[in-house]
């Protein structure tokens, strides 16, 4: 205990010299990164009264994107002249609610974190992460409620999904059974293990508990073949996969260590995925999120942005993105290192020959167009 409370001290002293001067401990640089995401195009959700539109997807007609923001609603992008339009709600009692965000109201208001488009169907599936798993029709207009708890446990932090649309099954993650998004920096840092991997069938209407005591379980994303799905553990800095066919049917194992945690996961056509980084392996990130006293010590220490500035290793503030093979070899690294255009990357989705990079936290989708990289 005594050696806890002296490094505890030593910490706090370096914490503190890393906010006066924040480059000492900044984001480690990663070998092959590209620094090309600062010449992305943006899409302005402000103009919608909006900001933080997490995930992305198109419709079967190949319109969009669509995407859920901090304010309960999921939105379409028309086109530079129309912009954005409501296409889906979550909840009934907006009162209040059509503003940027409203986290006293979030329960209220709905908060999307993830959406999937089933296309044999039109369907919108939207992980809500107060309401659990839903759906709105092709038109839209207010999402049914179809999942909100498993195994006799509400499920709590409704986060990232992908469909198997041959078996009828929505793979998704419960963040954890204690805290929600407002809260989400305590629990990063306390050592939450927590979270749980969920199955749901839409034969059966039933949703079965496939994996437990996750850490902060986030990105969900299928392989090409359907014989495995993937789960992000963020804060462990890692990519599990859980096996779905095969003689390892059923059990699960490390797919990838990642430089930095991770949040949601796509893949594209070729079978290969993109991963968005909530942050570099920061010197305070890894030590934050892998000690729980120390994270729980900082805490006590420092205010939320002063928090996000230590975990992200500095300002300014950067977005990154990495491309893994289906076997979980990094193959790609993209950055905007100062922040220019895209930052706090959730999503990264792959379509005609662009990615589309989804946020957590900025008023806007990024757009990056890939032939600029050959």
């Amino acid at each position: 205990m005594e050696m806890k409370i002296v490094l505890v001290a030593a910490l706090s002293l370096a914490l503190m010299a890393a906010i006066s001067r924040p480059n000492i401990f900044g984001a480690p640089n990663i070998k092959g990164s590209k620094d090309v995401l600062g010449n992305s195009k943006v899409l302005n959700l402000s103009l919608a009264g909006a900001l933080a539109g997490e995930s992305l997807d198109f419709d079967p007609n190949g319109e969009g994107p669509y995407t859920g923001v901090a304010d309960g609603r999921v939105l379409k992008w028309q086109n530079d002249s129309h912009g954005w339009t409501e296409f889906a709600t979550t909840t009934t009692n907006r009162l209040g609610c059509y503003r940027p965000t409203r986290p006293r109201l979030e329960e209220v208001c709905g908060r999307p974190l993830g959406i999937m488009f089933e296309q044999k169907s039109g369907d919108l599936y939207i992980d809500d992460c107060y309401l659990g798993l839903m759906v709105a029709g092709p038109e839209g207009g207010l999402a049914e409620q179809i999942s909100i708890e498993a195994d006799g446990r509400l499920i709590f932090f409704t986060n990232h999904m992908d469909i198997d649309e041959e078996e009828d099954i929505i793979y998704f993650t419960d963040s954890s059974i204690f805290y929600q998004i407002r809260t989400y920096m305590t629990m990063i840092l306390s050592g939450d293990r927590t979270g749980r991997f969920l199955k749901y069938e839409k034969n059966t209407k039933n949703t079965t508990v496939l994996l437990t005591g996750l850490a902060f379980p986030n990105g969900v994303a299928l392989s090409k073949d359907k014989s495995f799905v993937l789960v992000a553990e963020p804060t462990r800095f890692r990519i599990l996969r859980y096996w779905l066919s095969g003689p390892k049917a059923g059990s699960s194992e490390v797919f990838a260590e990642t430089p930095g945690a991770v949040d949601n996961i796509r893949r594209n056509e070729k079978g290969e995925f993109w991963c968005a980084m909530y942050t570099k392996k920061t010197f305070f990130s890894y030590f934050g999120f892998t000690y729980p006293w120390f994270g729980k010590a900082i805490l006590k220490l420092f205010t939320f942005d002063q928090l996000n500035t230590l975990l992200l290793g500095g300002k300014p503030y950067y977005g990154i993105v990495i491309k893994l093979s289906e076997n979980g070899e990094l193959l790609e690294v993209l950055e905007d290192s100062k922040g220019k255009k895209v930052t706090f990357i959730s999503e990264a989705r792959e379509r005609d020959g662009k990615l589309w990079l989804g946020s957590i936290a900025t008023p806007h989708i990024g757009v990056y167009d890939l032939s600029q990289l050959r």
